[in-house]
């Protein structure tokens, strides 16, 4: 099923965790990259912070001594702070690459990131699909082609999100496209209201 959007790594379109046997991966989605650079940028401006702060500040008002207390206690929280900046970064960087949105030609997997340790991965087979939505808000994401995917399901998850992924309205057709060919591949015609719920 050809789509326009880029093809799976090399890696993922032959194998990811829980896999089933043929199971073929139509699409792989991440966040949209500006979502991330925007974290960037805010990473950068903490990080040149105390360094900005020393040039608005007098010289004269911020003397300490060399070789005292209170030299040491000024690098011990000039330290801390670029440490928790960086952890700030780090959890951001792992939030944005670990959450990942898998279609397959038989389901939808939703692997979500939740802090360093947590994770959760949830899916929903094709069939089960009701309707699928695509949501663009902000100049931000409509200059840049990015938004929302929402899938109403008649699983136990009602809705899967797909959170700012590239080009939502090309996403949502390639998802009702593949629901369709699962419904044909199940024997049931596209819209019939006896589908294998």
């Amino acid at each position: 099923m050809p789509h326009d959007l880029p093809p799976p790594s090399a890696f993922l379109s032959t194998h990811f965790p829980g896999q089933r046997e043929g199971e073929r991966v139509v699409l792989v989605l991440r966040r949209h990259p500006f979502v991330f650079a925007q974290t960037a940028v805010a990473f950068l401006l903490l990080i040149f912070l105390p360094a900005g702060l020393r040039l608005l500040i007098p010289a004269d008002i911020l003397v300490v001594p060399p070789g005292t207390v209170g030299e040491a206690l000024l690098v011990l929280a000039l330290s801390a702070y670029a440490l928790f900046v960086w952890l700030f970064f780090a959890y951001a960087w792992v939030d944005y690459y670990l959450d990942l949105w898998i279609l397959t030609d038989e389901r939808m997997v939703n692997i979500e990131q939740t802090g360093f340790f947590n994770r959760v991965i949830s899916e929903q087979r094709l069939i089960r699909v009701q309707d699928v939505t695509s949501e663009v808000r902000g100049v931000f994401p409509t200059f840049l082609d990015y938004g929302y995917v929402f899938v109403q399901t008649a699983g136990e998850r009602e809705r899967f999100v797909l959170e700012q992924v590239p080009r939502p309205d090309l996403v949502k057709k390639v998802i009702l496209r593949s629901h369709e060919e699962a419904l044909r591949r199940a024997g049931v015609a596209p819209g019939r209201a006896d589908s294998p719920l």
